[in-house]
């Protein structure tokens, strides 16, 4: 069988798929894209891979597949591996966190991102209207949004070893990402006020299959790789 391709942007999603084969044990190999220097996006050449030129983007034989999600799932089910099996509580776990990384924790990170970095893209007159303005966005709206989100992470968390019962799954894959994200941009990182996440974090880590995903992927800055 083929390795399968990982088309890897650095500082982006594609670094759980990196791991994600790592820990299926699957021959892959890695074609790696930069970031413009000037502006933070993906290189046109993504675009001759996938119409969007996003990443990440997987060649598995003759199939091209985009999406985190659709990737984790396509490749869990291909392996019959990284999954509860059907009809557990465990297996509703997994589809519930494998749709709740992207469809509802991501969206107010990525809003953070935005309002963060508006006011140092506008001209400089503009800078000090615009900053107290997206400050206050973020403290008033996003941030309590995000604080929700944590804290329910970290009951869960409290009562769980892995987000879908006591095995990992494609779903703390697909999770890793913006838990990272919130964890590190924020200043989240703070083992007394989230101590469940903290050693969950600190658990995937210390996986041979994380170190090894990191080794041959690059570690993932997350400050600006949104």
């Amino acid at each position: 069988m083929a390795p399968i391709t990982v088309h890897h942007l650095d500082m982006s999603r594609s670094h759980r798929i990196v791991w994600l084969l790592e820990l299926l044990q699957l021959p892959y190999e890695i074609k790696d894209y930069k970031r413009n220097s000037q502006t933070g996006l993906a290189p046109p050449e993504l675009k001759k891979v996938h119409p969007l030129g996003k990443a990440p983007v997987v060649q598995d034989g003759d199939l091209t597949i985009a999406e985190s999600g659709a990737i984790i799932m396509h490749l869990c089910e291909r392996e019959n591996k990284l999954m509860p099996s059907i009809g557990t509580p465990e297996r509703l776990q997994f589809h519930y966190w494998m749709h709740y990384a992207e469809g509802t924790l991501m969206p107010p990170l990525v809003m953070t991102l935005v309002f963060s970095a508006v006011p140092n893209q506008a001209p400089w007159f503009l800078r000090p209207i615009l900053k107290p303005v997206c400050d206050k966005v973020v403290s008033s709206y996003i941030g309590p949004q995000l604080d929700t989100n944590l804290e329910m992470i970290e009951a869960h968390l409290g009562a769980n070893k892995w987000f879908a019962g006591n095995e990992i799954t494609g779903a703390d894959v697909n999770m890793s990402f913006p838990l990272e994200a919130l964890f590190l941009r924020r200043g989240q990182n703070d083992s007394s006020r989230w101590p469940n996440i903290a050693s969950y974090m600190d658990r995937i880590k210390n996986l041979d299959s994380y170190k090894a995903a990191e080794a041959r992927g690059g570690k993932l800055n997350i400050m600006s790789g949104l």
